[in-house]
């Protein structure tokens, strides 16, 4: 396609869609398995299934795509495979959620039917998020794409957990697990989110038996006290050191219990004497273990007390609280209470507050399998950007705990394991098996737990490649190139991916791990649905289109940094796609004749022609030099700096001359300019906006079907002309300081003004002789110059640009005493405004009452008012005292 027209406007909505159909039709995203080419490949992080896109999926996935776009114009065989998560928890909520509104439970539709109104709800909803990343432009092989409960990746689950269970890797047992009362679930150690929450620490006195003595106990938990056990003290606490072996008796409970020494307790926290719960807390488990002291378990999985609890049973954990301290008060066994804030755990995903408790899981081992992949990251056969994140890494991986499996969900992959009825014997097996190996019964219970949803996460980069079959594409494109993720899935995700693979595949599941921040609000806040300051990618994408999102979004982006969402922003980047389509379009109407044919030589090229196609070669270079060190919003700034300041602001403008002389060897040269510099453009910001360059790119003369296959720029290192470049820079410096004296002087733009430029050195006058038309045009002036200058002219604006002055007679240009009145009134109304603003934020009642936002703008508002005040008054004093 080749046109020369275009709209006088870009209309996103226009383009978008018919060119991401133009692809996906012809399928450009699907590669084929090539020996020749050099592979490189991305496996997404799947997003919730029944999700929907959100600012961190539209990061992460425009940096995903920047990286594939940019190897396959490399030549790289790219894969960039797409697919979703069945996100357990989540996904199950939503369901029930949606038969609460029938009045049915679960429970009352039975595993079963509850099972199939899940896959009922995900074929309704689960493409809806696929269909948002086409939005965006991904240019995933959607041919590829997976769902960690399709039928291959469940078959990779269940040989995962067969071989870790055969090798004594993955164990049942009773350990302290984070259980969420409202999820019904457990849920593991980094799924819960610890909030600074103001309670109390209450005092407790715990009589020794048969004695006029006390120990003093503090605790925050007070109810769990009923599962008290024994009180425990650090073995050298002299204050303690009479009474270690000696019998208490539990308030409320009557329940005789032991003082026992133990290195955990801190003998600075409170009374230096800790309430030992096993049942209840990880530590006190811990302690009990080592002392051989029961469990008895006083709250249940609705955080409700249980027969253990005695006359408090059924109580809410918190209604038993309040009697517990009322009953402690009134018995004389309360000694103070102290308002206290500490670290509270919340399900990351209701918010609820966690209750730890004893219960019968399922584990993962996981110091076997952490150690190779601790070894793996040390000797750098993975590499994390930015490399701050290895040391997070190798922290938790370094005191990492056995990984909780089970979840008492079901949604989710069933725990491959049958329990005999008549023998008891318990049967680990990747298929249903028909009867007990040990007794031949046919009487078999499947476990009823599923796995942790992260459990078919970890296996992702090579499940979905075709793992545990050895495919033509698990072969060619394992282990992957680069993993995208967020800082904050870096243990959920990264770590049990880099085990997995290491485990399974014996070779590491991706050579590299970019890891980008959060998109916060333009405040520094979280996005969430509480503060209702979420944006919805979509949205944007309506009112600004996709590639203004995704050029918002990633430049002033640094790898691992959060980044701040402004709307200002993002007019920006949608400017800046105006500013590439209007300079385009000036382009084509000037190639109407233009055919191309052989290259210009080189001697006709004129400074500014050496001079782009210098700077083309830098952006080149330093966009290509960026991209590979991951510092993607550093190449987006130098190839925006190149197209909107150089190619669009400069060296369009100095082409009009010769586009529109009587010279056409001249005319012919800077069409080949034009083309050759806005192709090479388009092409290098096709990774960052595929749309408009899309568009943009088929009207001009080329070979080739897309510019998505288009080879990236390599440029010709000769191109280089530094000596050009610096004299392009003398050239604009000039032509800027007298646009700025215009400006300032108020200078009306239809006038022609007259500039003195005094150069001393020869060089830079011959220069000027040859080249000065670029500062007439450019800045409306007549030049006159000049070596030096006997006596400086009377009312005239001055500059200095590297040791040459510049002259600007303002007399018969603008009427100075107008101009002082005009700036006085203006002035005094910047003084008005600002005196108002000021008011504002020294009124004690607006501070209170405004949004944190208002306050921000009031700020930035005055800063503003405050800098044009100084500007002004500067200007004023200037023009009063040439006035005279």
């Amino acid at each position: 396609m080749s046109s020369f027209s275009m709209a006088t406007a870009y209309d996103p909505r226009e383009v978008e869609e018919k060119w991401y159909r133009y692809w996906e039709e012809n399928k450009y995203f699907h590669p084929r398995v090539d020996g020749d080419q050099t592979p490189f490949c991305i496996v997404m992080p799947p997003p919730n299934v029944t999700g929907q896109l959100h600012m961190g999926h539209a990061l992460n996935n425009t940096l995903q795509d920047i990286l594939i776009r940019w190897r396959r114009m490399q030549g790289y065989n790219t894969l960039w495979l797409p697919g979703t998560d069945h996100a357990g928890i989540a996904t199950q909520a939503r369901v029930e959620e949606e038969l609460a509104k029938e009045g049915l439970t679960r429970s009352e539709l039975g595993r079963e039917k509850f099972l199939e109104r899940v896959w009922a709800w995900k074929e309704k909803y689960g493409g809806r998020i696929t269909h948002q990343l086409r939005r965006l432009g991904a240019s995933c092989d959607w041919e590829r794409e997976r769902f960690t409960m399709d039928e291959g990746c469940s078959e990779a689950v269940r040989e995962v957990f067969i071989r870790l269970y055969e090798r004594g890797l993955i164990y049942r047992g009773n350990y302290i697990i984070n259980w969420c009362p409202r999820c019904h679930t457990t849920i593991s150690d980094i799924e819960v989110e610890h909030e600074d929450t103001p309670g109390q620490l209450y005092y407790v006195k715990y009589p020794v038996k048969d004695s006029a003595e006390s120990v003093p106990v503090a605790t925050t938990r007070p109810e769990t006290m009923l599962g008290d056990v024994a009180v425990a003290v650090h073995p050298g606490d002299e204050r303690y050191r009479q009474i270690v072996g000696k019998i208490l008796i539990l308030p409320l409970a009557g329940r005789e219990i032991p003082v026992i020494a133990d290195e955990y307790v801190d003998p600075a926290f409170g009374t230096g004497a800790v309430k030992i719960t096993p049942a209840h807390d990880p530590n006190d488990f811990a302690v009990g273990q080592r002392h051989n002291l029961p469990a008895p378990k006083v709250i249940d999985e609705g955080a409700v007390m249980t027969e253990e609890a005695g006359r408090y049973r059924g109580l809410g954990r918190y209604a038993c609280r309040k009697r517990v301290v009322q009953d402690l008060k009134e018995q004389g066994y309360l000694l103070k209470v102290e308002d206290y804030t500490h670290a509270v755990g919340h399900c990351y995903r209701c918010r609820t507050v966690i209750e730890p408790m004893l219960s019968k899981q399922w584990f993962v081992r996981m110091r076997p399998l952490a150690e190779p992949a601790i070894k793996a990251v040390q000797e750098g056969r993975i590499r994390f950007v930015p490399e701050r994140f290895t040391r997070i890494y190798l922290n938790w991986m370094e005191n990492i705990r056995d990984w909780c499996i089970s979840r008492q969900l079901w949604w989710g992959h069933r725990i491959p394991v049958w329990y005999c009825a008549d023998c008891g014997e318990m049967i680990a097996a990747k298929e249903p098996p028909g009867r007990c190996p040990h007794c031949a019964g046919r009487e078999l219970a499947q476990d009823p737990d599923v796995l942790d949803t992260w459990f078919s996460s970890a296996l992702w980069p090579f499940s979905t490649l075709g793992w545990p079959k050895k495919t033509v594409d698990l072969a060619y494109y394992y282990p992957t190139s680069v993993l995208v993720t967020g800082r904050d899935i870096i243990f959920f995700w990264v770590a049990r991916m880099i085990f997995s693979g290491l485990a399974f595949m014996e070779e590491v599941p991706f050579r590299e791990v970019l890891v980008h921040g959060l998109v916060l609000d333009s405040l520094g806040r979280k996005m969430s649905k509480s503060l209702g300051n979420g944006v919805d990618p979509i949205d944007v994408i309506e009112s600004h289109g996709a590639d203004s999102l995704r050029f918002m979004l990633v430049t002033g982006n640094t790898p691992g940094s959060d980044l701040r969402f402004h709307f200002e922003r993002l007019d920006g980047a949608r400017n800046f796609t105006n500013k590439i389509w209007n300079a385009s379009r000036f382009a084509l109407m000037n190639l109407q004749d233009y055919r191309p044919s052989r290259r210009p030589a080189p001697e006709s090229y004129t400074l500014v022609d050496r001079w782009i196609l210098s700077r083309l070669q830098a952006a080149i270079e330093g966009a290509t030099a960026n991209l590979e060190a991951y510092e993607l919003g550093e190449a987006a700034r130098i190839i925006y700096e190149f197209t909107w300041d150089e190619f669009c602001d400069w060296y369009i403008e100095l082409a009009k001359a010769s586009l529109y002389g009587k010279d056409a060897q001249k005319k012919r040269t800077t069409q080949f300019i034009l083309v050759t510099v806005l192709k090479t453009a388009l092409e290098l910001l096709h990774p960052f906006m595929p749309f408009i360059t899309e568009e943009i790119w088929q009207r001009l003369p080329n070979r080739g079907q897309t510019i998505l296959k288009a080879p990236w720029p390599a440029g010709e290192p000769d191109r280089r002309d530094l000596e050009a470049e610096e004299q392009m820079t003398v050239l604009m410096e000039i032509t800027r300081a007298i646009r700025h004296l215009r400006s300032e002087m108020n200078v009306p733009p239809g006038s022609r003004a007259k500039a003195l430029l005094v150069a001393p050195a020869e060089e830079i006058r011959n220069l000027l002789a040859r080249w000065g038309s670029y500062i007439q045009d450019l800045a409306r002036c007549d030049l006159q110059l000049t070596a030096e200058l006997n006596t400086k002219p009377e009312q005239a604006a001055h500059a200095v640009v590297r040791g040459i002055e510049i002259f600007i007679p303002l007399k018969g240009l603008i009427d100075l005493d107008k101009e002082v009145s005009r700036l006085e009134k203006e002035l005094a109304g910047i003084r008005q405004d600002l005196a108002r603003v000021q008011g504002k934020l020294q009124n004690e009642n607006f501070l209170k009452k405004a949004r944190p936002e208002v306050i921000e703008k009031e700020r930035a508002k005055e800063a503003e008012l405050l800098s044009a005040r100084e500007a002004l008054t500067g200007r004023l004093a200037w023009l009063k005292a040439v006035n005279h």
